[in-house]
């Protein structure tokens, strides 16, 4: 949910990017989810400290039911802090990504 915290712990090690986190929650079959990771891949590298995390849902259970993902992909925008600014399920485009980390590094 917007506002719920994220950190290392639940990300396995996994390390938030310094400005913003682009958190993807992923499953093996899910065809949305490679192009998914395409894009967030493309807008983390064209954005100075944002990282793009993917997350696979099936082994990441808790996590998936405290975040109450309901499907693959979801994308969670994280500030700086690990918050959650923004939330969407589905294949996202580009020009909607960047626009929601304009909430997340302001």
């Amino acid at each position: 949910m917007t506002g719920d915290r994220i950190d290392v712990y639940d990300l396995r090690g996994a390390v938030l990017g310094e400005r913003a986190t682009l958190l993807q929650f992923s499953s093996a079959f899910c065809a949305p989810c490679r192009a998914t990771r395409r894009v967030l891949g493309e807008v983390a590298d064209m954005v100075d400290g944002v990282v793009h995390v993917e997350v696979d849902a099936e082994e990441n259970l808790d996590l998936v039911r405290r975040l109450g993902v309901l499907r693959t992909p979801t994308v969670l925008v994280l500030d700086a802090a690990g918050t959650v600014v923004r939330r969407a399920a589905g294949q996202p485009r580009k020009a909607d990504v960047i626009a929601a980390l304009g909430e997340a590094v302001a």
